[in-house]
């Protein structure tokens, strides 16, 4: 699937399973810890100079969202029950077509958000049901280098 970049308004991105593994780590005192992939923090940088807004949007309650999401520079929802509801109305307040949008989702939870955008992706290791509503399936598995693979593609 070939993308043209004036297509693309916003990009969201699931956290976990798309900038992450999906895998937690679990210090002993109950912290938790994630690995991040740092080509895809270059690649978000970039794809900003393109003026492409992007945006994290994830289930997960964890504040180590925040931490990833400061440090990218990108505005982030977390601890989120309903994906789908706050994507129409982030979309309608900040005047985003949703026909315009990429979602970058890696399981069940991320169906309904990706099935109302023009452009949902997944990586290579997505729940099957993911992808198989992807109209891109990246080589690359959550947490390797998804978006900079992504990123190639606008290119």
């Amino acid at each position: 699937m070939k993308i043209n970049i004036q297509d693309i308004h916003l990009i969201v991105y699931d956290f976990d399973g798309v900038m992450t593994d999906n895998k937690v780590l679990i210090l002993e005192d109950g912290r938790e810890g994630v690995f991040c992939n740092r080509a895809d923090g270059l690649a978000i940088k970039e794809i900003k100079k393109l003026g492409i807004c992007q945006i994290i949007l994830s289930t997960e309650k964890n504040p180590i969202i925040k931490y990833r999401a400061k440090k990218l520079q990108l505005p982030f929802f977390n601890n989120i029950g309903d994906k789908k509801k706050l994507l129409i109305n982030y979309c309608k307040r900040n005047k985003y077509s949703l026909k315009k949008t990429v979602f970058i989702g890696n399981d069940i939870n991320d169906l309904e958000s990706m099935r109302i955008v023009g452009f949902p992706v997944a990586p290579f290791d997505a729940d099957l049901t993911v992808k198989k509503i992807a109209k891109l399936v990246i080589k690359k598995k959550g947490g390797g280098g998804v978006i900079r693979e992504f990123y190639k593609k606008l290119l």
